[in-house]
């Protein structure tokens, strides 16, 4: 009876012991928060197709290449007949198309182009530009990449500087992370530079 009791006891300071040693090595650990996860995006394959072969019937004033995972939405809600949005519904992120003539006003219209992508400086980190020419074509313009959390991540306007002006602006239709957004933001950027080294003036 003696040593069944003696053993209970052993046990039980066993265990006491036990305890401490555990709640000492717990005090001593440092909690290291997990990073922030995002869900994988795999942007689809890309081909291309000349611009015009996707609105048949109608005659717009420039072409280019276009991916043919964009859909051609017509903006008739504007009142001009030759905006347009390119839609990525896999991606979930839209390219805002504008063309104006230039009657005169080719200063007025590059300026307003400018304050578009410069009302986003606040939130970039940087905004690096690119000039593009292609005498061959009359097609001269500029390419703006606006790098960090902005809800636009690229713009681009290109003008022949007599008649035509044409603008574009790439967007997700989420809020701005980009992080997560890189592999998106990536892919339209290369279908963007498809356009821009593509593009022609059809009148």
């Amino acid at each position: 009876m003696g040593f069944t009791v003696r053993k209970i006891i052993l046990n039980f300071q066993f265990s006491i012991i036990n305890l401490l040693l555990l709640a000492c090595v717990a005090c001593n650990h440092t909690y290291v928060p997990k990073p922030y996860g995002y869900y994988r995006i795999t942007p689809p394959d890309t081909a291309y197709a000349d611009f015009r072969t996707r609105v048949a019937g109608e005659a717009y004033p420039y072409t280019f290449a276009l991916s043919q995972n964009a859909v051609v939405q017509p903006r008739t809600d504007v009142g001009e007949p030759y905006w347009v949005n390119l839609f990525y519904p896999s991606l979930n992120a839209t390219i805002h198309c504008s063309y104006k003539p230039v009657k005169g006003n080719l200063r007025v219209l590059t300026d307003d182009a400018l304050e578009f992508v410069y009302k986003n400086a606040s939130f970039a980190s940087s905004i690096p530009e690119r000039e593009y020419s292609h005498p061959e074509e009359n097609v001269y313009g500029v390419l703006f990449d606006l790098e960090g959390n902005t809800a636009s991540s690229c713009q681009f306007f290109l003008t022949d500087s007599t008649h035509h002006f044409f603008r574009a602006s790439v967007y997700c239709n989420c809020p701005p992370n980009a992080d997560s957004l890189a592999p998106v933001y990536n892919y339209l950027r290369t279908d963007v530079i498809k356009m821009v080294e593509t593009f022609q003036w059809t009148k």
